[in-house]
């Protein structure tokens, strides 16, 4: 539980940095975390990676993003919370119509799109990536901001 609670600490800490860093030009900027993970990625792990990302970024987070499939995941489901924003899915077929930085033929096997992460905040924000996709051994996370 100390685990949980410092990671959530962590992120937390990430968004009000990034929100404190804003300059005058970005002070607005609304931004969407999107995500991937592994069925069973732990907290932790998605908490982690999305905070190193909010390190670099400059806003405010207004939601996080991802594919349908993935919805309910725990994980996905605490980071949302954390934050204080709402979860946008979009199917994988919608998903594979965005053209992305950082495409992978392996998540276009198993999920049926070759992203996750960047199109789904890309999709969420109608805008353009900030923070291209990151990786740690079992999630994925980028960052858009509206335009």
């Amino acid at each position: 539980m100390t685990r949980a609670v410092r990671g959530a600490d962590t992120v937390a800490a990430a968004v009000r940095g990034a929100e404190a860093s804003a300059g005058a030009a970005t002070r607005g900027a609304r931004l969407v975390v999107g995500v991937g993970c592994s069925l069973g990625c732990a907290d932790e792990e998605l908490r982690a990676l999305v905070a190193a990302a909010l390190a670099a970024a400059r806003g405010t987070v207004v939601g996080v993003a991802t594919v349908d499939r993935r919805a309910h995941e725990p994980c996905v489901i605490a980071l949302a919370a954390q934050l204080g924003v709402p979860i946008d899915t979009f199917p994988a077929a919608a998903l594979a119509e965005v053209e992305v930085p950082t495409p992978s033929d392996t998540v276009a096997h198993h999920v049926g799109t070759p992203s996750v992460a960047e199109a789904a905040a890309l999709l969420a924000t109608r805008g353009e990536l900030v923070i291209t996709k990151q990786r740690s051994a079992h999630a994925t996370c980028a960052i858009a901001k509206e335009t």
